[in-house]
């Protein structure tokens, strides 16, 4: 069994911060990559950001420059630092790893989601 563990959503004013963690955890043979994705209401879900097992980072055009992902391979965590935050960042945030357990193929595997709501 393996499990996301994501956190570190909250309500924040135009162009706060929020740190969003993320844990995996469990009969854990290998993780390759990690990344968060977000949902607004009515609208589908989309990737923010990626970060491979080596490091390499992907970003959506919206939050490049804004955004940083990062990770802790000894730990299995991964962190969006979100800075400089818009209305529009509003979402349901989910943490997503690509993930090969010790009873299973690789395959993906997803946080429970974390609300990160931006409003004055």
């Amino acid at each position: 069994q393996v499990q996301l563990v994501d956190s570190g959503g909250g309500l924040v004013q135009p162009g706060g911060s929020l740190r969003l963690s993320c844990a995996a955890s469990g009969s854990i043979a290998s993780i390759n990559a990690m990344g968060w994705y977000r949902q607004a209401p009515g609208k589908e879900r989309e990737l923010v950001a990626r970060v491979g097992s080596g490091g390499s980072t992907n970003y959506a055009d919206s939050v490049k420059g804004r955004f940083t992902i990062s990770r802790d391979n000894a730990k299995n965590t991964v962190y969006l630092q979100m800075n400089s935050l818009k209305p529009e960042d509003t979402a349901v945030y989910y943490c997503w790893s690509y993930i090969r357990s010790n009873y299973e193929r690789w395959r993906d595997y997803w946080g429970q989601g974390t609300q990160v709501t931006v409003s004055s």
